[in-house]
């Protein structure tokens, strides 16, 4: 009867054994594991809070705060190199680098905090340096991050600047080559006058005597060979006198509209060329200007903005604050006795030596009076 009692209790044992989620292997350890990297996160000192049990909690949690801007920062930092550069693998390596940066400054931060026996007033006068830090770097995390989240109505943006600063580009190349090409102009047109007036010459002098030989202008008497030959050989003298011109106004005229398609060709190079490099990759400046665009036009944007921006702010500033709003526990008195205990000490040894040094010139001198 005893020995089947025995293993009904193993049996029960067992099976509630079996039931506890702490008793699968290995899961005890992981949290305990979990535990002091998050205290060790909140820059705790883990020796004594081992011994102070209603603290484990609230460092853990500020460990996972700090934590949590390890992770935003890596996130905004990595973005932000990756719109620059758009390499994947030296992204990921500066988001770790910018994220390790930030966590040690934050794990430095509240590690320097102290609670106990300073006023709420002089903590929040202490931290404020501190906060005014952590929101510079708050912005510097939250502007890559508002890139991304504007990602859609931001390319948008771009396209509409880009416009605008090819229009622009166009505008003052036109203002660049308005005066050669307003001579160049001007003058073809004057030559090309010249060149009207003649030929309207020409063609008077050639309607004349063909109408003369015709019957159909002149004296309207047809088969006067006479008139006829007269009114030719005027039109062939005066052919003769303004062919040369004519030539040369044809010249002129042609290299006129040289100069000016060579100003045109030119501009049209120089557009495509602008062209090119504006519609090239976006750049994270070019990202930050749309951004800002958009900010300036849409109110929704401006205040959707600022939220996103003042919840990054808050969440990096988080850690500070926390360490501000949490009260004064168990583990702050024994880490103030730690450290008032130790200075005491090490002061007390700093004045036994200085009174070791003083009294050595005494010794010396009353042994050579002796």
């Amino acid at each position: 009867m005893a020995t089947k009692g025995n293993e009904q209790v193993s049996n029960g044992a067992y099976r509630n054994q079996r039931l506890t989620y702490d008793s699968f292997s290995g899961n005890e350890e992981n949290k305990k594991r979990e535990k002091h990297f998050l205290w060790w996160c909140a820059g705790a000192y883990q020796e004594l809070l081992k011994d102070c049990p209603s603290e484990h909690s609230k460092y853990a949690g500020l460990g996972g705060v700090v934590l949590a801007t390890f992770v935003l920062a890596s996130l905004s930092a990595g973005y932000a190199i990756y719109s620059v550069f758009n390499d994947p693998i030296w992204a990921v390596l500066f988001a770790l680098i910018w994220g390790a940066i930030i966590f040690n400054f934050d794990r430095f931060l509240v590690a320097t905090m102290r609670k106990y026996g300073v006023s709420r007033r002089k903590q929040v006068w202490m931290a404020t340096p501190r906060i005014a830090l952590a929101l510079l770097i708050g912005v510097t995390i939250a502007r890559p991050l508002e890139l991304k989240i504007f990602e859609k109505e931001i390319d948008v943006q771009v396209t509409e600047n880009r416009h605008k600063k090819i229009l622009l580009n166009d505008s003052l190349l036109q203002a660049e080559n308005r005066n050669v090409l307003a001579v160049a102009q001007q003058e073809r047109d004057r030559l090309t006058a010249r060149k009207v007036s003649l030929e309207d010459t020409l063609h008077r002098l050639q309607h004349a005597y063909v109408q003369e030989a015709d019957g159909t202008g002149g004296s309207f008497r047809r088969g006067i060979d006479k008139l006829t030959k007269m009114k030719q050989e005027a039109y062939q003298a005066a052919l003769l006198q303004l062919g040369p011109e004519l030539h040369q106004l044809d010249g002129a005229i042609h290299y006129q509209d040289s100069i000016i398609a060579g100003v045109n060709a030119t501009k049209d190079v120089k557009n495509k060329g602008y062209e090119a490099q504006v519609t090239a990759d976006v750049g994270f400046l070019e990202k930050n200007k749309a951004l800002s665009d958009l900010s300036g036009k849409e109110g929704s944007v401006f205040w959707a903005n600022l939220l996103i921006s003042l919840l990054i702010i808050l969440i990096e500033t988080g850690p500070i604050l926390s360490k501000l709003i949490m009260g004064t526990g168990p583990y702050d008195l024994a880490l103030a006795r730690k450290e008032l205990l130790q200075m005491a000490s090490e002061e007390d040894q700093m004045l036994r030596e200085i009174e070791q040094i003083r009294e050595r010139p005494e010794r010396s001198s009353t042994e050579q009076a002796v």
